[in-house]
Order: structure tokens, then C-alpha cells, then sequence
């Protein structure tokens, strides 16, 4: 054999044995299932994701269990919601005191960074009473049109951790962002009859979502995340809700019914039950399922009050 040809055979079996098809994916664990679904779209079969948060659960009263510190163990990279949303991510890391989990580490990205922030705000992250609303409103993955800023930093962090993989990753953010971009295209459709439509919603979930598509969130039931209103709160609200002709209440499947419900009766609104997360509702399985879901509830929900059904 001549030696370019043993060159070329030498080359050939390294390129077999470095070939990440044959190795183990690589385990990223994600704060929210949201991030969770977003990771599988960019990451495919080179990665295994999995979820701190269950789907349902309520991500900013979320309490780690001694599985979570096991998990975090095995993991290669993690994804957080950051600011301040998964604040209780940070103990967990720190009881594991693994360096390359901490922020800015080798296998820490914060899904929040280059996301244009609404309800920026100079506070702490830790709250003293109800949610970790911190730094800015943390409900940003609401708008489809930040999967595209979410992603980029996903394929980054999957790419810095698996240097071999990053090229079948960015081809995998490729061809999914240009699928959401038309489905993001057909929800704006949907929902451009009813632009500037009033709304109110029971926690400050929305503003992202209601800023993609152009509604009028007035108010917010709760008068701190995780705060139940007082009496007097609920009677402004419901007054200048009154002014503003709300047409309906933005509710989520964790949240107290009767206060919505309350709400809406005074001033003649619907209650819509919209899914703030992957898994919240049945048929909100994954990214693009969560968005259609409320997408398809809010347009049917402003339909019914315009007299459109």
C-alpha cells in the first residue's frame, strides 16, 4: 500500500472513531420545559434534554429536589430562563459547586442574554414576597420572535460543549426557525382583526406575547407576582378596565378562577385560560404547540366578544 493511501486510510478510521454519531448525546438540562423543547428543536438526536421543572409547575416557586442535584451531576450544559426567573437554579449549582455550571461558565447559558427586555426594573432577583419577577419581565420565550435570539444562544452553548456537533445543530436552528417564522406569520394573521384589543391578565405573563401581536394589556389582576390583590386594587382595576372596554381576561391554569371570573362579570369580558408554558395545557407538548394553543384561544375568545362567531 502506497503512502498516500495509508494516509488516506489512517485519516478515514480517526474521522470514524471521532464520529459523534456513535458517541453519547450530550446531556443538557434545562431550567423550564419551555427551554427544554426549544433545545430538542435546535439540538436533535446530539442531544438528551431534560427539564427541571415538570411540565404544570410553577417554574417561579419552584423548589429543587435531591433527583435535581443528581441530574445537574450528569449534565454537560445547562439552559436557564435567567433573570431571576429560575433564581433557585444558582443554590442548587452552588451545593454542587461545579464551576462550569456557575454563571458565564463553560457550560452555563442564560437564554435571557440579547433578548430586548421589557419592564426592566433595578432590583434584586430573590423576591421577599410571591415571584422572582427581577431584573425585567423573565416571560420573554412568549413571543415566538425571540426563539430566534433564544436559539442562537442554545446552538452557542450546545456548540462550546460538543465543538463536533455545532454544525448539524446550526443546521437544525436553520431549518427550524424558518418553519416558525411561517407559522409565526399565520398566528399574526390570526390575530390582526383584533390589534389594540383590551386586555387584562391575572400575573404579569404577557407583555411579551401581547407586544408580538399588538394587544393593550391594561392591567395586571395580581398586585405583586404571586401577590393576591386587595380589595381596593380589584376595584381599580376593575374601573379602569370599565374605561378601557376590556374584552377579556388573560388567565393561567395555576392561578385562582374566581378573581378572574370576578373581574369579568363587572366589566362584561370573557375569561381565556392561556398556557404560559410547554406542558401547561393539554396540546401544548412543545414550543410551537404552546404559541398555537394561545393563539387559537385568544382569537377565539376576541371573535366571540366582537361578534365575529
Amino acid at each position: 500500500m502506497g503512502g498516500i493511501a495509508r494516509a488516506l486510510l489512517v485519516a478515514l478510521s480517526l474521522a470514524l472513531i471521532a464520529a459523534p454519531a456513535s458517541a453519547e448525546p450530550l446531556r443538557v438540562l434545562a431550567s423550564t420545559p419551555d427551554l427544554a423543547s426549544l433545545v430538542e428543536a435546535v439540538g436533535g438526536d446530539d442531544v438528551a434534554v431534560d427539564s427541571l421543572v415538570p411540565p404544570g409547575a410553577d417554574a417561579e416557586a419552584y423548589e429543587p429536589k435531591p433527583a435535581d442535584l443528581a441530574r445537574l451531576k450528569r449534565a454537560g450544559l445547562v439552559v436557564r430562563v435567567g433573570l431571576g426567573y429560575d433564581y433557585w437554579l444558582d443554590r442548587l449549582i452552588a451545593e454542587l459547586g461545579d464551576a462550569r455550571f456557575y454563571r458565564n461558565g463553560a457550560a452555563d447559558v442564560d437564554a435571557s442574554l440579547a433578548v430586548p427586555l421589557l419592564e426592566v426594573v433595578g432590583r434584586g432577583v430573590e423576591p421577599q414576597q410571591g415571584h422572582a419577577h427581577g431584573v425585567a419581565n423573565p416571560h420573554y420565550w412568549l413571543d415566538p420572535a425571540n426563539a430566534e435570539t433564544i436559539t442562537a444562544a442554545i446552538a452557542e452553548g450546545i456548540g462550546r460543549a460538543a465543538p463536533a456537533r455545532a454544525e448539524r445543530v446550526r443546521a437544525n436552528r436553520r431549518r427550524f426557525l424558518a418553519a416558525l417564522a411561517e407559522r409565526l406569520a399565520d398566528w399574526e394573521r390570526r390575530l390582526a382583526p383584533y390589534q389594540g384589543a383590551a386586555v387584562i391578565a391575572y400575573h404579569g405573563s404577557w407583555p411579551y406575547f401581547a407586544r408580538r401581536f399588538r394587544l393593550h394589556v391594561v392591567d395586571v389582576i395580581e398586585t405583586k407576582p404571586g401577590i393576591a390583590p386587595s380589595p381596593a386594587h380589584l376595584a381599580r382595576l376593575i374601573a379602569a378596565a370599565a374605561d378601557a372596554h376590556v374584552r377579556v381576561v388573560l388567565h393561567e391554569p395555576s392561578e385562582p378562577l374566581e378573581t378572574a371570573e370576578l373581574v369579568a362579570r363587572r366589566v362584561g369580558a370573557r375569561v381565556v385560560v392561556l398556557a404560559p408554558s410547554v406542558g401547561s395545557l393539554p396540546g401544548t407538548g412543545d414550543y410551537v404547540a404552546l404559541i398555537e394553543h394561545d393563539v387559537a384561544a385568544l382569537a377565539q375568545a376576541l371573535g366571540r366578544t366582537s361578534g365575529d362567531e
